[in-house]
């Protein structure tokens, strides 16, 4: 089967989520509280051999062959999966980036609905083994993805040991809450779906009962810094922000902004290609969510 690579890597799952399922129009099974949630995030990296080294000094990683070819790896922390790597930001000629996923149950209708709302569809829906993706942004011009099919276990956001949340940078985070509440079903009434609260400010997504993603307003859609403008930012917990910092420095990145002295510590990082992220001290199995 071919598949397209412009689309960074898709989730890598080797095996159906447990608890309660539902059946996605592929036929894979689907968490009961995943649908529009996050369950991937992908890396797009110039180089694959940089980015492993970059993120293995800074963040532990260890990294196996993915199943999608040679510029493909899989990011795994004690064994389990955290994240996909793809070299390909060169051969498209696009800014390296972390990408995050959200679980549907139809590809297609997902992306119609972008599209009658004033999104844009990349790439997709194409086929992958165990499911379909999607590369689509939202109006404000914010790049995600969609991901029909198997779901990680240890990616499943009710659980507490889920590896990644998200912020929505973006222009009015109650226009993207009324966009992509529509899109992905959130706040729909059914059991498997997303709730949404107006927390401070905040909009603020729970899947199973725990915070998946905060949406903040205050991005600016024309501005020619790519992290003033819309973006999802994804946020990793870690043991020791100011080992990351330091090893981040070390290894050709550069430290964005950082609060060591927050409750809980945090800083947001650009590795060495330029891609951003935040890493937030906390212990495994337990997510922080500072609002910073």
């Amino acid at each position: 089967m071919h598949h397209d690579n412009r689309i960074p890597p898709a989730p890598d799952a080797s095996t159906a989520p447990d608890g309660g399922t539902r059946r996605s129009r592929t036929g894979s099974v689907l968490s009961e509280a995943a649908v529009g949630a996050p369950c991937w995030v992908s890396l797009t990296a110039r180089d694959l051999t940089t980015a492993q080294r970059f993120y293995g000094a800074v963040m532990g990683w260890r990294f196996r062959p993915a199943k999608l070819g040679e510029q493909f790896s899989v990011a795994t922390a004690h064994g389990d999966p955290v994240a996909g790597v793809g070299a390909i930001a060169s051969s498209l000629q696009i800014a390296a980036a972390w990408t995050p996923y959200f679980a549907v149950l139809s590809a297609d209708e997902t992306v119609s609905r972008v599209r009658e709302r004033g999104g844009t569809t990349a790439v997709g829906p194409i086929p992958f083994p165990n499911g379909r993706a999607a590369l689509l942004s939202d109006r404000d011009g914010a790049v995600f993805g969609i991901w029909e099919g198997e779901i990680l276990t240890s990616w499943r956001s009710e659980v507490h040991s889920a590896p990644a949340w998200l912020r929505l940078r973006t222009r009015d985070a109650f226009d993207a809450a009324i966009f992509y509440g529509e899109v992905l079903d959130w706040a729909c009434g059914r059991p498997e779906c997303c709730e949404v609260l107006y927390e401070q400010d905040e909009v603020v997504v729970y899947s199973g009962g725990r915070p998946a993603a905060r949406l903040s307003s205050g991005a600016v859609e024309a501005d020619p810094d790519p992290a003033v403008r819309p973006h999802w930012q994804v946020h990793f917990t870690v043991p020791d922000v100011e080992a990351c910092v330091r090893a981040t420095a070390e290894n050709g990145g550069h430290v964005v902004d950082q609060d060591l002295h927050a409750r809980p510590p945090w800083a947001t990082l650009r590795d060495s290609d330029g891609a951003q992220f935040r890493v937030v001290a906390g212990e495994t199995g337990t997510p922080a969510q500072p609002r910073a």
